[in-house]
């Protein structure tokens, strides 16, 4: 697989919580640091996610903001 995005995260999915619609994948890139998605549930079966199993977290975005108190 290709893709354009060139943020790719290789890592290790850790947990899949499914809401009604919505399922928030926790994948764990190493050095204690996770990184959770929020995909379809559809998403979830159609792609075989299961803990356990190697990804990639792949970020595409155009916007990055920064928040402080």
């Amino acid at each position: 697989m290709r893709l354009s995005a060139r943020n790719q995260l290789k890592g290790r999915i850790v947990e899949v919580t499914k809401g009604q619609t919505t399922a928030h994948v926790r994948i764990d890139i190493g050095g204690g640091v996770i990184v959770t998605a929020s995909v379809t549930n559809e998403a979830v079966d159609e792609l075989g996610l299961r803990v356990g199993e190697a990804a990639h977290a792949v970020i595409k975005a155009s916007d990055v903001m920064v928040a402080v108190d």
